[in-house]
């Protein structure tokens, strides 16, 4: 039985202003992951907020949140087999630096601050994650 799977995909600021959301669509369209659901969104400090949640606190938690309000982020619904692990790997390690060439962060990342896109880490996340982002599909 095949483990079909919801993640979320932001590509954040950066990625919107260099152009390459189209780019990082087709990645995950060629892995045979589907688009389920997308928007351009100004994302609302409140949301920002929630979405990092568990950040709050540290010292770079004001920092995540303006940046990610900075500019329009193209948030996705991806859908397909191990889904949550097969967009990691193809967005890269969080750290550009480390990412393999080939993965969306290897390509067009070039600090951990502003590493392109998110892609949730777990499908318990995901799952919080998308009823954060698109409430509509709740």
């Amino acid at each position: 039985m095949a483990n079909v799977e919801k993640t979320l995909v932001l590509v954040k600021p950066d990625g919107v202003k260099k152009h390459i959301c189209g780019e990082v669509i087709s990645r995950f369209e060629r892995k045979g992951l589907i688009l389920h659901s997308v928007k351009m969104i100004q994302v609302p400090e409140e949301l920002a907020k929630k979405h990092y949640a568990e950040h709050a606190g540290k010292g770079f938690f004001n920092d995540l949140i303006s940046f990610i309000t900075s500019g329009p982020v193209l948030a996705m619904v991806i859908e397909g087999e191990n889904a949550v692990a097969a967009v990691r790997q193809i967005n890269g390690a969080t750290d550009p630096i480390k990412a393999v060439p080939g993965s969306i962060r290897g390509d067009f990342a070039t600090s951990i601050d502003e590493n392109v896109v998110h892609a949730s880490d777990a499908p318990e996340t995901a799952a919080r994650e998308i009823a954060l982002w698109f409430p509509e599909l709740n």
